[in-house]
């Protein structure tokens, strides 16, 4: 596809209150968004989360890489997933996603069930935080773990909530495999969905799972379809949580479900990588079968104090749904993009 120019806007995005999980807390999320247009003058949406905190690219190096495409005459996704361009995964997700959002086309406007994100805290706290999002109509709850009292957390949720919720948790792999063994049997008789990254590594990951009746879910450890089809193989975890900026762009998290059961979470996003991440959530649900659905982790607005949007996904009644399109559907708010830019 033939470019007529490329933009790179790094902006931040305040939470409601601090994001604390095990890894840290931190009190904004930096985002780069790249806007590409075509020789026609369409114009193309992209959005990249740099994951510094898991130890991957910064903001400066996502920001350097995206503006380094603009050198180049014309983008194809074949070019932008191989090896020469030599893009880390949240660059080439927001270029990607840019390509996909200039192809157009009405989007499937079906709502996507999403689950609420609990930060860590004390647990009456964190029960009350549930509660809140339970008003909103959401009926699965995501627990951070690994930060505080977990078992009491989850105790205290599970109270607040009642049985019929469903409950998972995510431990950002701050457990040993012991300290998980050890949590995951005490809170069994909380009726948990499933354990996203108790442990890092896959042959950790698969211990600790052959331990436990709770499902596993791979987070950190899934970062591409041969990861994927590693943990398959050594049994390390029953499913995947996948962010578009972790794995890079709808089409690898497609490859990635391909070989195991997989929802789609949130990398703390902003507007785009929200709207991008449904259409690929709509994607897998309507494969899905006849099976039972996951909730997908695509609720994380509802964190976020402020948007740089004027149209983007709705939340209601814990369901998120997209903007109609063409494209993403998103539109930005140009006052906003520049009040929280960087």
């Amino acid at each position: 596809m033939r470019i007529r120019s490329l933009e790179v806007t790094p902006y931040a995005l305040p939470f409601r209150e601090p994001y604390v999980t095990a890894r840290g807390r931190i009190d904004r999320r930096e985002v780069a968004l790249l806007r590409v247009r075509d020789d026609e003058g369409r114009v193309g949406l992209g959005e990249a989360v740099p994951l510094s905190m898991r130890g991957g690219a910064s903001l400066a190096q996502v920001v350097a890489e995206l503006e380094a495409l603009g050198q180049r005459a014309s983008l194809d996704e074949a070019t932008l997933r191989g090896d020469a361009v030599g893009l880390s995964a949240p660059a080439r997700s927001a270029a990607l996603t840019a390509l996909l959002d200039l192809r157009g086309g009405a989007g499937d406007s079906q709502p996507i069930e999403c689950n609420a994100t609990l930060v860590a805290g004390e647990p009456a706290a964190v029960a009350d935080d549930a509660l809140a999002w339970a008003a909103e109509g959401f009926s699965s709850f995501k627990l951070k773990l690994g930060a505080g009292d977990d078992v009491e957390q989850v105790h205290a949720v599970r109270e607040a909530v009642g049985p019929e919720a469903r409950i998972r948790i995510d431990a950002n792999a701050a457990w040993d495999v012991a300290t998980a063994k050890r949590t995951l049997a005490e809170l069994e008789q909380f009726d948990v969905e499933l354990a996203e990254q108790p442990v890092a590594g896959m042959d950790a990951l698969a211990e600790v799972g052959a331990a436990t009746s709770i499902p596993i879910a791979g987070d950190e450890s899934i970062e591409s379809c041969a990861d994927a089809e590693e943990a398959v193989r050594v049994g390390a975890c029953d499913l995947a949580g996948v962010k578009l900026s972790k794995v890079g762009g709808p089409e690898a998290a497609i490859e990635i479900a391909e070989v195991m059961p997989c929802f789609l979470s949130s990398a703390l996003d902003g507007p785009v990588g929200i709207a991008a991440a449904a259409q690929v959530a709509q994607t897998l649900d309507a494969q899905g079968g006849d099976g039972p659905r996951l909730a997908h982790g695509l609720a994380t607005q509802r964190l976020f104090a402020s948007t740089v949007a004027s149209v983007e996904c709705e939340l209601r009644d814990g369901m998120l749904h997209p903007p109609a399109g063409p494209g993403l559907g998103v539109e930005l708010d140009e006052d906003a993009l520049r009040a929280h830019r960087l």
